[in-house]
């Protein structure tokens, strides 16, 4: 998998690394397991799908490289089964991940716990107003696409830090990063497909 990863070219080193010692398998259940390699979206149940692993590396890597190296607090908008947040606490110096719907929440944790990832913070909440609790964060990435980007997400942000998120309809993987006195620069990265972004806890 990772060897396919690496030959799309334009994703970084230590997302690659992380990928690779982060087994996608455990995030799956029985019956999936022949295909946690393949680069493929599947079902994790609720109506919600573990991301293709090209886009969880593509969405590592551009935060990345849009911040100019590693960010040391990353909020993630819908942990699902928990494998994206895995990858990402090994790129960033604490991550929070929010889950909206309480069985994918216990299921994450219950999925992690094996890995033992100390600077992973698995919160249950609505996502869509982020989580004030570990702010400012270096970077915001959603899972979920919606109209718009929240404004708690933009608020919550540091100076310099960037937010990731699908938007629109069509869907394009947007850009914001924060420039001092609030002004906000956004840019299109790439065409993109995720579930719809919800509000309220179930």
């Amino acid at each position: 998998m990772v060897e396919r990863l690496r030959a799309m070219g334009g994703l970084e080193q230590t997302v690659l690394e992380a990928m690779l010692s982060v087994p996608r398998h455990l995030f799956l259940e029985p019956g999936l397991v022949a295909q946690a390699y393949s680069d493929n979206a599947l079902p994790i149940g609720h109506g919600q799908t573990i991301s293709k692993p090209s886009v969880v590396a593509r969405c590592a890597s551009v935060l990345l490289q849009s911040l100019g190296g590693r960010p040391e607090r990353v909020l993630e908008i819908g942990t699902g089964c928990g494998y994206q947040a895995a990858i990402l606490s090994r790129i960033a110096g604490e991550v929070y991940s929010i889950e909206r719907i309480r069985a994918l929440h216990e299921l994450a944790r219950t999925n992690l716990r094996a890995l033992r990832l100390p600077n992973l913070r698995l919160l249950l909440g609505d996502g869509t107003t982020g989580a004030a609790c570990g702010a400012p964060f270096d970077a915001v990435l959603s899972a979920a696409a919606g109209p718009d980007v929240p404004v708690q997400w933009l608020q919550q942000l540091r100076v310099g830090g960037i937010v990731l998120a699908p938007v629109g309809h069509p869907q394009r993987l947007m850009a914001y990063r924060k420039h001092a006195g609030g002004k906000i620069e956004s840019w299109c990265v790439e065409d993109a497909h995720f579930v719809p972004l919800k509000s309220g806890v179930l």
